[in-house]
């Protein structure tokens, strides 16, 4: 529509106030201009004109000055020297125009401000010149978009009126002389802005704009963060003895967490082996006790006197943090199960479950399945499993409970099992993340995720999971970000370089030493793969009464126990898993296989005798109890709890076929006995892997390693699986190592065996004490010995996990774990942050050079174990059992690499994880990275202006990291429910290097924030030699053309990948719905550029 005639400027209608200017500015012109914001956009609109003027008086309307972003200050400042509305490729030239700006104000303008806030509001532009005036009042800004000068659709519409009477224009003048001269009203603020312009063309560090980039990222963290993210008690918290424990990253981990539970009711703390999880819990467990919380911490059994330790009520001179007054009670797994009797001095039966505020859950991937309760014959239940009473009677019951879950391995086979830890802390609330997170079901978000998993896993048999996480929806990175915390070393180690260094570092891992041994000394025992091809073969009908049914029978104990799992698959699994346990037996020793033995014979005769009575007397009312057969092995808890999985069966005798199955059993006993007869002649004269483990023991003792102190260190830490084997190895080498060797040993077993040793008191912390007094500051304990040492300590995985036992610098695997992750978890009791080697050791025993075999072997027991752990539960599966099957399958080659892989280099946890590591998903380092930066650096982050960049070189190590840009962007319209496609919200990180390829999108935050952390910090200054050359690339930022079709090549990279995820979330989450169009990116949205770091290459200039 044509311009309608008229003394009005509304931009839109009746002709454009950038228009009036135009025409009435003229060389020499002098000008006073009243507005609240002064833009250098606006200046480059209209810079023909005031380049060739005499002077301008800028007075701003409102003293404050630069529109930044501060949490929590609900004060909008009131002008900016940036514009809103911009085209993202103009903001590229900011820099050469603020130089061009700068140069014209300090030669031109005088630049006031009105003191008082709220003060003055009106805008006028008064030109003067060749004693003509013109002037124009009204609404608009000195902004782009205020004056007109945006495009069409961007332009304010405003109001104002072109004064046309002469004495009105010398009013206006002669008020405008009024105020400016008023001291008491204005002051004088062209410094600020010469120094605001200033920050927009210098060069920039590298490390700022990274820590920039970040402050934009985390605006609404930033914004609920205060005191350090430890709230009103962070006096009271800094001051107690475990805070003061604590290294730095377990200090961020801690407020992270707390943050978490604050904000989401839980937080899984998933940091990896040897970081400190225990002590990381007991300093969060502080801060809710100072706030009056009452804290419940369940922990399995064999883990409990980690914990007991720190009680106050104990009064312990054992206990390092006895001021802190540690009032938390602790209970075991177990205990979840029983109905009465006593955990400790806690009577099971009168404690008030639901009177928790916080439940802090150690070892929580053992409640990874839902698994149902014991359940009669007729389906009813007879006992409540550990979940079921966790979630019943102090989740979902009495006051509110906050939850805090610390595993270092959350994840096994599937994400259910994530899904079922998370249930914990949602009290199995499937949308109660729906205004936080914008997620609609925590089910849905993980099933497709688990889909999206499985399918990746089928084409990615090397389990590079970079590809991976871009595949996963919004939904599930926000999730997870928003829940976990969850560090490797490797992340510590990049995170926080200069606080490792101040702390000795982590030791050297020396290369592991493997030992293949026999087991007999005369070679009169079967060898290892001999034994495994004649167990396969065996029967054990002992464990499978259900193939005696007589037919007519079959139908009333064949049904389903649950979904796709019946008496006869689990009795299938089960044998299985016989076979297996004594083959994991006899792998640890040749006499724990001899035990093992002995128990199954005792069991087969005890049910030989009551069949033989049976058929003596014929006695109708005879059963078998399904349950009665299970082989008494408190050591083997993971075999004990698949004998609860399903209903509770029992066999009438007459309904089988007895005379059969007699006739296997006596077969099967002849088997075992013939076994167990030539076992029993390997005695500990004849023992050729005790020989070997001895061998071991006398290198170290006789040439023992020097420590960091200069001190001669002769420890060693021997593992095994079990209890008895371990109490073999004490007894058979007690009298040796003290009288050969002269050096003291002591045996822990958690509960399975008595504690035994040679040196001080026999209690499980005591021992723990005297076999690492330096790490365990024994030297602080009165009543505790001040000389002498414990230098030889057999353990079960008692103690695999939560102590730190880094006086000690070898550890031996007399036999390796059937899952790597434990022998990792083992390692990591010396491998551990300042320790006092230099080096540290690992020796593994294996059972047989043949590994393929074994892994044969184990892969068929586990994958069958793994179908029974997830199918064992009530509720709908996320995959169907082929798939699973086929998951796990794959999952197990991959793990069994890395088995082979112990042989040669000792790995850390993450490299076992066989399905997805949740560090991939955190982005809690970099919020703790920003906190730690902001301390010093707040005012500048606030005070910087948007669209700054930086340059940073290439680094040779790292080819994949090519020239290129990184942009952070800003979507500057609604964002309402754009976490649902994008995990950063409105902002977004893209990578592109300079032949236009989009090497990482939006889509991986983390892997390009990584990037950014990676060439960034420590570059606190301009890197000259690339600005130089940046500058002369660009004639001094003037011609950006080559970085502006970077940036075009990167919104519709955006614009292309938002779609198909959006239409991928659509067609997998049944509850998501398609974004309106106002919240879609398409090739209209607005973007705002925050920062953009440029990656050059110092011997080669950017071309065309």
């Amino acid at each position: 529509m044509p311009n309608i005639p008229s003394s009005i400027r509304d931009n839109f209608y009746r002709g454009k106030v950038g228009d009036f200017l135009y025409s009435t500015i003229t060389p020499s012109s002098r000008l006073s201009i009243v507005s609240a914001y002064f833009t250098i956009y606006a200046y480059e609109s209209l810079k023909e004109k005031l380049e060739q003027i005499d002077k301008l008086r800028f007075l701003f309307g409102d003293p404050r000055f630069v529109e930044t972003f501060k949490p929590n200050n609900s004060n909008s400042l009131a002008f900016s020297i940036q514009d809103e509305g911009l085209k993202l490729d103009s903001q590229l030239q900011q820099s050469i125009i603020a130089r061009h700006c700068s140069d014209w104000i300090k030669e031109k303008v005088e630049i006031r401000s009105i003191i008082e806030q709220n003060l003055m509001h009106g805008k006028m532009y008064h030109i003067f010149h060749d004693g003509i005036e013109d002037a124009i009042i009204g609404s608009s800004n000195f902004t782009v978009n205020g004056l007109g000068l945006g495009s069409d659709n961007q332009n304010n519409l405003e109001l104002n009126l072109v004064v046309d009477s002469n004495r009105d224009r010398q009013d206006l003048k002669a008020w405008f002389d009024e105020i400016w001269d008023d001291s008491t009203l204005v002051e004088d603020v062209k410094p600020l802005v010469l120094e605001y312009l200033q920050k927009l063309y210098n060069d920039n560090s590298p490390e700022f704009i990274y820590f920039k980039t970040l402050y934009h990222l985390f605006e609404s963290y930033l914004a609920d963060q205060f005191d350090d993210g430890l709230g009103s008690i962070k006096r009271q918290i800094v001051d107690t003895q475990i805070w003061q424990k604590l290294f730095p990253f377990q200090k961020d981990g801690v407020k992270g967490a707390i943050n978490k539970i604050l904000a989401y009711n839980g937080c899984i703390l998933a940091d990896s082996v040897g970081l400190g999880k225990t002590f990381e819990g007991l300093a969060i467990i502080k801060y809710f006790e100072l706030r009056n919380d009452r804290v419940l911490v369940l922990c399995p059994k064999k883990l409990r006197e980690n914990w007991t330790v720190y009680q106050a009520q104990n009064n312990s001179e054992l206990n390092t943090f006895l001021q802190d007054r540690f009032n938390y009670t602790v209970l075991s797994h177990t205990d979840l199960s029983r109905e009465g009797g006593f955990a400790g001095d806690i009577d099971l039966s009168l404690i008030n479950w639901g009177n928790y505020d916080l439940v802090v859950i150690d070892e929580s991937h053992n409640f990874r399945n839902n698994t149902p309760g014991v359940k009669d014959e007729d389906g009813n239940i007879i006992r409540y499993s550990r979940y079921q009473r966790l979630m019943a009677d102090i989740i979902k019951a009495g006051v509110k409970t906050k939850v805090l879950l610390l595993s270092a391995t959350p994840v096994n086979n599937s994400l259910k099992d994530l899904r079922n830890q998370i249930s914990i802390i949602t009290e199995e609330s499937d949308n109660v993340f729906l205004e936080s997170l914008g997620i609609s079901s925590i089910k849905d978000t993980l099933a497709a995720a688990q889909r999206t998993f499985t399918e990746w896993a089928r084409q990615n048999h090397d389990h590079n999971t970079k590809d991976l996480v871009a595949k996963f929806s919004p939904s599930f990175f926000k999730l997870l970000d928003s829940l976990t915390i969850a560090r490797s070393r490797k992340h510590i180690q990049r995170y926080y370089k200069e606080d490792i260094a101040l702390l000795g570092g982590f030791p050297v891992r020396n290369k592991p030493i493997a030992i293949y041994s026999n087991i007999d000394l005369r070679d009169e025992f079967p060898t290892y793969d001999t034994l495994n091809d004649q167990i396969a073969q065996y029967r054990l009908s002992l464990f499978n009464p259900s193939s005696y049914l007589r037919p007519e029978f079959q139908n009333l104990y064949n049904k389903d126990l649950m979904p796709n799992f019946n008496q006869e698959q689990r009795e299938r699994y089960l044998i299985g898993m016989m076979k297996v346990n004594f083959l994991k037996r006899l792998e640890s020793s040749v006499y724990s296989f001899n035990e093992t033995l002995k128990r199954t014979i005792a069991k087969i005769d005890d049910l030989i005798t009551r069949l033989k009575e049976f058929e003596n007397y014929q006695q109708t009312s005879a059963v078998v109890d399904f349950d009665e057969v299970k082989i008494e092995d408190p050591e083997d808890e993971d075999l004990q709890n698949r004998f609860l999985v399903g209903k509770k069966l029992v066999f009438r005798l007459e309904h089988l076929r007895v005379d059969e199955w007699l006739l296997d059993l006596k077969k099967d006993r002849d088997q075992l006995h013939f076994l167990q007869a030539v076992a029993n002649e390997v005695t500990v004269a004849r023992d050729a892997k005790l020989k070997e483990l001895k061998r071991l023991i006398t290198q170290k003792v006789l040439h023992p390693t020097t420590n960091k102190a200069g001190q001669l260190n002769k420890k060693l830490l021997v593992f095994t699986a079990f209890a008895d084997t371990a109490d073999y190895l004490f007894k058979s080498l007690k009298d040796w190592a003290q009288n050969d060797l002269g050096i003291h040993l002591a045996l822990v077993t958690g509960g399975a065996m008595q504690n035994k040793t040679t040196f001080g008191r026999s209690d499980f912390n005591n021992i723990l004490i005297n076999f690492s007094p330096v790490a365990k500051e024994r030297k602080k304990m009165r009543t505790m010995p001040q000389e002498g040492e414990i230098d030889l300590l057999i353990a079960t995985d008692c103690i695999s996990e939560g102590q730190n036992l880094q006086d000690c610098d070898w550890l031996i695997n007399y036999d390796i774990h059937w899952n790597p992750v434990k022998v990792i978890q083992r390692f990591g009791r010396i491998d551990r942050i300042g320790s006092t080697n230099h080096e540290v050791q690992l020796v593994n025993f294996w059972p047989t050079q043949d590994l393929d075999k074994y892994i044969d072997l184990k892969n068929r027991v586990e994958a069958r174990m793994a179908l029974v752990d997830i199918s064992a539960t009530n509720e709908d599966n996320l995959l169907n059992p082929d798939e699973i099957q086929e998951l796990v399958a794959e999952d197990l080659k991959y793990r069994d690499k890395q088995l082979k892989r112990l042989r040669e280099e000792v790995l850390d946890l993450e490299d076992f994880n066989e399905s997805v590591s949740l560090t991939d998903f955190t982005l809690e380092d970099f919020r703790a990275e920003l906190l730690r930066y902001i301390q010093q650096n707040k005012q500048a982050l606030e005070n910087a202006p948007t669209g700054l960049h930086g340059l940073v070189p290439t680094d040779p190590e790292h080819p994949i990291i090519k020239p290129g840009v990184l942009f952070c962007l800003k979507q500057k319209l609604s964002t309402t429910r754009a976490e649902t496609v994008n995990p950063l919200k409105e902002y977004f990180l893209v990578y592109v290097q300079n032949d236009g390829t989009v090497r990482l999108n939006f889509t991986q935050p983390k892997q390009i924030l990584e990037i950014y952390q990676f060439l960034c910090v420590g570059k606190q200054v301009p890197v000259e030699a690339l600005c130089s050359l940046f500058n002369q690339e660009t004639q001094n930022g003037a011609d950006l053309h080559i970085y502006t079709q970077l940036l075009q090549s990167t919104v519709r990279a955006i614009e292309s990948s938002f779609t198909r995820r959006m239409i991928q979330i659509i067609q997998t989450d049944r509850n998501a719905q398609l974004l309106d169009l106002a919240h879609q990116i398409t090739d209209t949205t607005d973007f705002e550029l925050i920062t953009w770091l440029i990656i050059k290459d110092e011997e080669h200039a950017v071309r065309d």
